[in-house]
């Protein structure tokens, strides 16, 4: 096994720094939401790993909550856009208006930001408006900027797009386009409380029960959090995990298996690699590892690769879930690698 070189001084206690940060800021969630742990972490794990995350869950699970409770935990600027039908692109990015001078009394044209324009944006129920309104979003996400009349405006960083989606009620809505969908790091799926937890949510919520949140952390510890873990150190056998595992439910792929073939209409591309890597170093930092394993990579295979994978018609009508094949492809990948056969 290939020997990874120590973490200097300053990486350790980063590392040490952001490992503490990251507990403050669960404790701050915890004192309003209820649970989701799990989820609470992903989204720790997508902020670390500088990613966006789409979250999809019934309505009441406390998700709009969550994510504004996160902001001020964090110190945030946060903006929350609720989508509908109705809901232009430049309700999101801004738009030039015509504002005359008080002094000479000439027009002139000024952009005047949207909601876009913040650290944290909340586009609630995204799916519920059309898919130029949607596209909106693409630039911000991908390369932190907004153009408008041919002008260049830089976000201010940090800088997430945190989304919703009800995956119930599918009438009136629009699927996001496979390249939006994949600018997302995560597909996160938030589920119902148990029993213990959804008593001491109707506790809290029926009774005179406040609490308040303290920012426990600053967008420029962020930034740095996020550069240190860019310097965690990838062990080459993870490395030719994750190659092999996103390749192997290619059904394109030179060495994807019958089933895939059968089962999966497109697979995931370079970006799934590259941000199951990412996201698993995050992981490793926080479970207090200074370099990322094999539980990293296949824990975070499910919220990585749930909304880049298109089953096909056989799959849907079996009754066959994205999760239940990516489920597959972990069993087999490590029992015997794709590019083993």
């Amino acid at each position: 096994m290939v020997q990874l070189p120590p973490p200097s001084q300053d990486d350790a206690a980063s590392a040490a720094r952001l490992v503490k940060s990251c507990q403050a800021i669960r404790e701050q969630v915890g004192r309003i939401v209820v649970g989701q742990e799990a989820v609470v972490e992903q989204l720790l794990i997508a902020i670390l790993a500088r990613g966006h995350c789409l979250l999809e869950g019934v309505p009441g699970l406390a998700k709009t909550l969550m994510i504004r409770t996160l902001a001020e935990s964090m110190h945030l600027d946060f903006r929350r856009i609720q989508f509908t039908p109705d809901l232009m692109p430049g309700d999101i990015t801004g738009t030039d208006i015509i504002q005359e001078d008080p002094e000479t009394g000439r027009r002139q044209l000024v952009f005047e930001r949207g909601p876009v324009f913040t650290q944290m944006l909340l586009a609630d129920e995204i799916n519920r408006t059309p898919p130029k309104t949607q596209a909106a979003l693409l630039e911000a996400m991908q390369e932190h900027e907004v153009t408008a009349a041919g002008k260049t405006y830089r976000l201010e960083e940090p800088f997430f797009v945190l989304a919703t989606q009800n995956p119930i009620e599918q009438e009136g809505t629009y699927p996001l386009p496979e390249a939006q969908r994949d600018r997302f790091l995560f597909h996160v799926v938030v589920d119902y409380p148990s029993r213990d937890q959804e008593s001491e949510i109707v506790d809290r919520t029926t009774s005179t029960f406040d609490a308040t949140v303290e920012a426990v952390v600053s967008g420029a510890e962020i930034i740095e959090f996020q550069n240190t873990v860019r310097r965690v150190p990838l062990p080459p056998h993870v490395k030719d995990w994750v190659l092999d595992a996103v390749r192997a439910v290619r059904p394109r792929d030179e060495f994807s298996r019958p089933w895939v073939r059968e089962l999966i209409e497109w697979g995931p591309g370079p970006r799934a690699s590259q941000q199951l890597v990412l996201a698993s170093k995050a992981r490793a930092l926080l479970h207090g590892r200074p370099h990322v394993t094999l539980d990293d990579v296949q824990t975070l295979a499910y919220p990585v690769l749930r909304h880049r994978i298109v089953p096909t018609f056989a799959a849907e009508a079996d009754g066959v879930s994205v999760d239940d094949l990516i489920g597959r492809m972990i069993s087999e990948q490590t029992a015997a690698p794709a590019g083993a056969l």
